[in-house]
């Protein structure tokens, strides 16, 4: 299974840049760009802080699909 995120999608669209997004959920921008990347699965901790930010839910920023 593979992580597909629409997080950078949504950050953008939020005029956002990484850190500020970062500093938002009290991540480190290099978590942000990993996940934004499909290189990272976010605890269910950020997964919600993150999908608080943009005022969605976390089933709208994260899909888990086979590959």
């Amino acid at each position: 299974m593979a992580l597909k995120t629409k997080v950078k999608e949504y950050r953008e669209k939020a005029g956002l840049k990484q850190s500020e997004l970062a500093e938002l959920v009290c991540a480190r921008r290099e978590t942000i760009v990993h996940l934004e990347n499909g290189r990272y699965n976010p605890s269910l901790k950020l997964a919600m802080e993150i999908a608080k930010v943009f005022h969605v839910t976390v089933e709208e920023l994260f899909e888990f699909t086979e590959e």
